[in-house]
């Protein structure tokens, strides 16, 4: 065999051997990629969730094995964080409601005194204002008592079968008063035929008159109130609408927060302090439904209320 002929062979080994080098290379960076956004896609899918899972990698890669226990590490420490902030959460809740229970009960002698000096002084201005004040702060800490109590998870809400139509009824007669005193038109469509819900009584009275005391606290220059009850398969809504100035879109998101209040509130006879929303929605949540805000300012603003049906 000639010289030229060994050379060749040679050559042509080196090559086979360099493609066989670098087909391996290949498959193993592809599969380490493979691995990779398998752990990726996993971890994301954790992270949307909020699950408890763990990354599994199946691999023989050390490498590959150390990220998957060190992402693990992450998560189970991510895990004890939000566990210790759930139960610093709760803590602080039932603290907040029993601190304005506790002042519940000072503030509820003062105006039984109060009243008492009002019996005997009854064109006094000034203990009048006093007087007027103390209930403004009685009736704040109660809301602030039922919405901890709420976020604390201790009010008990007893889901039972409810004729939706009837409350509602009942609620727009309950400010049938102060809104033809106000001038408002009102506007109903509650069918005839008898809608039920899973809710509670209570709870679903709380919800309408919040929300109707925000039509009449915010949309008075509507002077307009409407309640609309309609209903699909599975759910039926609740429109409370005005046509007042309305809330913009910017602010839109803000509307259900503590303590958010519309700045160019002027109504004296159902004072707002922010919470009447918040303490709707979180009612809506625990019977599993919930509240929605659509508004064109200066055209309508409607929130709907989304509750449960259930059959005859």
């Amino acid at each position: 065999m000639s010289d030229e002929t060994i050379i060749f062979f040679l050559v042509l080994i080196i090559i086979m051997l360099l493609l066989i080098i670098l087909y391996q290379r290949f498959v193993f960076t592809r599969g380490i990629q493979t691995k990779l956004k398998q752990i990726s896609e996993k971890l994301e899918e954790i992270l949307e969730t909020g699950s408890d899972e763990k990354v599994m990698v199946f691999t023989d890669n050390k490498v590959l094995m150390e990220l998957g226990g060190q992402i693990n590490r992450l998560l189970i420490d991510r895990q004890k964080i939000k566990a210790d902030y759930k139960r610093e959460e709760i803590s602080s809740k039932k603290m907040l409601a029993n601190i304005s229970h506790d002042i519940k009960t000072p503030l509820t002698v003062i105006l039984g005194y109060l009243e008492i000096l009002r019996l005997g002084n009854a064109d006094d201005e000034m203990l009048k204002k006093v007087e007027s004040k103390a209930k403004q702060v009685m009736d704040l800490i109660n809301q602030f008592f039922t919405l901890a109590k709420l976020e604390a998870g201790d009010t008990n809400i007893n889901l039972c079968k409810i004729n939706i139509n009837e409350i509602c009824r009942e609620n727009v007669l309950s400010f049938y008063d102060i809104l033809l005193q106000k001038d408002f038109t009102v506007d109903i469509s509650i069918p005839e035929t008898a809608i039920f819900v899973q809710g509670d009584k209570d709870a679903l009275q709380r919800i309408l008159f919040n929300l109707i005391s925000n039509v009449i606290r915010y949309g008075n220059d509507g002077k307009y109130l409407g309640i609309f009850l309609r209903e699909d398969k599975a759910n039926i809504y609740i429109d409370v609408t005005d046509k007042g100035k309305g809330i913009k879109k910017e602010f839109a998101s803000n509307v259900f927060d503590r303590l958010y209040t519309m700045e160019d509130s002027r109504n004296r006879e159902i004072q707002g302090n922010g919470l009447g929303l918040t303490i709707a929605k979180n009612l809506a949540v625990q019977l599993g439904g919930d509240i929605f805000l659509d508004s064109i300012p200066n055209i309508k603003t409607t929130f709907t209320v989304k509750l449960k049906k259930i059959s005859y």
